[in-house]
């Protein structure tokens, strides 16, 4: 059918079902988003440690400190994902998924069947490895996916980046409801879940995410966003349905199995609606390139400008490259980036302010006990984070690049902000206030949401995206630092001393509990005021990026007036997926022969 405005007539629906057509759609870029939508969806099982962690205190017989040791080698492994970023820069993207998808199943098998009492009960340090195994896979999966999409759509990256980071923090509501489905009421079924789904998730995608050449757009060329922006309008239905599902479950008594199976399906089909998008678009693109076929194209050339090295200037050693970085936005090696002031500060950033809503959500449970709300609302708690932590996600992902493009807004004022609002939510569970635990968590889950896009993009924008898989490994690696100084050495012996004291001086172990609000006051009247140091730290980051975000930061990625002159028949046949698999692989080659002089 014709479209309005000289639009191409679309290709019929029967050409559609061809095996040509079908093999397109999973080759294109669009395809890459979807299917790394499906795979962070997955892998976000670290975010529900506290669904779990009162069958690890019953069963083996943990006290609060033992738990808070495990939650940070789970927080570790999420966030140390260097080696992944590493092996991202030497191997492909298959091979990544395929670590992580062994490391998942191994590391949470084995503790399932600790939990299911099928082997001995382990030693604390060997539970440590396993958790630690389990959510290290977490990072390979994240790589893989966030990073090919990054570089696949470099000028959308803070769309990008929230929309992947809100997937992952919708998984522990979408876990929930599936092991619910699957195996009933069952912690331990919960842990077995989290075990065998997301390997099988990343090895069913494991061929279709990659990285594609991206097509350099004009000055006069519109960015094409619309299909973010569906995919944005997906995800709030499937947030919405999650909170929904949340709601009546907790309302109503005997909801049946059946139930939970209906609304799994249902969540399913949601899950995978942006399929539709990415089916639509490559009908338009194939539309196109079939109209664009039939004009001759015209060449543009483009002369290549010359090198300081070109010009004369003398080669210098590795160590003096690592101190003359280059200008901010280009690309860092490495060593430039971490020992760069920028670096330096979100590094700080991520020590206090992810270490301290981390600390936050993994005790949430504890939280919700000692201060007298019921089951109930505690584990609508545990589900209402991952809402929030979606929401904070995918709003500081699209709200800043809006504010970016529009206003030049910096990110980095962005991310201080976010760290001011958490600040709140500390204080609100320091001193209890009746009811304000709905309030704070709601807090809490939006700030730890936000502050992962804004983190990740600050990177990506700062110090390029060569060595991106690397670098934003790096910048999360600081959080478990402070997760564990602020969760374990703070929060957990603080809890267990005011515990011990209630009980009259006996140690605490097992499920002996404090009740109260002194049980978590003292820590974090201490989280916030680190959390509050961060937000002043930040600063300095804000004042030195200031000039470079009042620029355009995505010219790099735009085609010089001089030579945009480019038909349209030459773009269209360079967004077909055969053309843009077959210059990936040559670049991919280049690419690696350049690394190898470099280095």
């Amino acid at each position: 059918m014709a479209m309005a405005g000289g639009e191409p007539t679309l290709m019929p629906v029967s050409a559609m079902c061809t095996p040509a057509f079908v093999a397109r759609v999973v080759r294109s870029r669009w395809f890459v988003v979807f299917a790394s939508m499906v795979v962070m969806a997955a892998s976000g099982s670290t975010y529900i440690f506290a669904l779990y962690s009162k069958e690890l205190r019953s069963t083996l017989g943990y006290n609060q400190q033992t738990l808070n040791t495990l939650s940070f080698f789970k927080d570790l492994g999420t966030n140390v994902g260097v080696v992944s970023g590493l092996v991202q820069q030497v191997a492909p993207t298959w091979a990544v998924l395929l670590i992580g998808a062994a490391m998942n199943l191994a590391g949470y098998l084995m503790v399932y069947l600790a939990l299911d009492r099928r082997t001995a009960a382990p030693p604390v340090w060997l539970m440590c490895v396993y958790i630690c195994v389990g959510a290290n896979a977490l990072t390979f999966s994240n790589t893989g996916a966030l990073v090919s999409c990054v570089k696949n759509f470099p000028e959308s990256r803070g769309i990008v980046i929230g929309l992947l980071k809100g997937f992952v923090g919708l998984s522990g509501a979408i876990y929930t409801q599936l092991y619910l489905a699957i195996y009933g009421d069952d912690a331990k079924s919960l842990v077995l879940l989290i075990a065998w789904l997301p390997a099988a998730v990343y090895i069913f995608f494991v061929h279709t995410i990659r990285v594609l050449p991206y097509r350099r757009r004009g000055d006069g060329e519109e960015l094409d966003s619309k299909p973010f922006f569906c995919f944005l309008y997906i995800s709030i239905a499937l947030a919405a349905y999650l909170l929904v599902m949340i709601v009546v479950q907790k309302q109503v008594r005997g909801f049946s199995h059946a139930a939970y199976v209906v609304g799994a399906a249902a969540l399913l089909l949601i899950l995978f609606l942006p399929l539709a998008v990415v089916v639509k678009e490559e009908r338009k693109n194939a539309s196109h390139l079939e109209r664009a076929l039939q004009q001759p194209p015209s060449i543009a050339v483009e002369h290549p400008t010359p090198t300081k090295e070109a010009d004369g200037e003398p080669a210098t050693s590795c160590v003096g490259r690592m101190f003359r970085p280059p200008e901010l936005g280009e690309d860092y090696s490495i060593m430039q980036a971490l020992v760069s002031v920028e670096m330096a500060v979100l590094f700080v950033v991520s020590v206090f302010g992810i270490g301290g809503t981390l600390t936050a959500i993994d005790n949430m449970a504890q939280i919700g006990q000692s201060l007298g709300y019921p089951a109930k609302s505690i584990n609508t708690f545990v589900s209402l984070i991952s809402i929030w932590n979606y929401a904070g996600r995918v709003g500081a992902g699209y709200l800043s690049e809006m504010l970016l493009a529009r206003y030049r807004f910096p990110r980095p004022l962005a991310l201080t902000a976010v760290l001011l609002a958490s600040c709140v939510g500390h204080l609100l569970i320091a001193f209890g206030v009746p009811g304000s635990l709905y309030a704070a968590s709601v807090i809490i889950g939006f700030c730890f949401g936000a502050q992962w896009p804004l983190l990740f993009a600050i990177i990506s924008e700062v110090f390029g995206l060569k060595y991106y898989s690397t670098l934003f490994n790096f910048g999360s690696a600081a959080s478990p630092i402070g997760a564990y100084v602020l969760n374990v050495r703070v929060a957990g012996r603080m809890y267990d001393a005011e515990a011990a004291r209630q009980h009259g001086g006996v140690a605490v172990a097992g499920d002996k509990i404090c009740k109260g609000v002194m049980c978590f006051k003292r820590s974090f009247l201490i989280i916030t005021g680190v959390t509050f140091a961060g937000a002043l730290v930040s600063l300095l980051l804000v004042w030195r990026t200031r000039s470079f975000y009042k620029g355009d930061i995505y010219a790099r990625f735009k085609v010089a007036p001089a030579t945009a002159a480019t038909s349209a028949a030459a773009a269209a046949e360079a967004s077909s997926p055969e053309v843009e698999e077959k210059k990936g692989t040559e670049k991919n080659k280049k690419d690696g022969v350049h690394e190898h002089v470099s280095n």
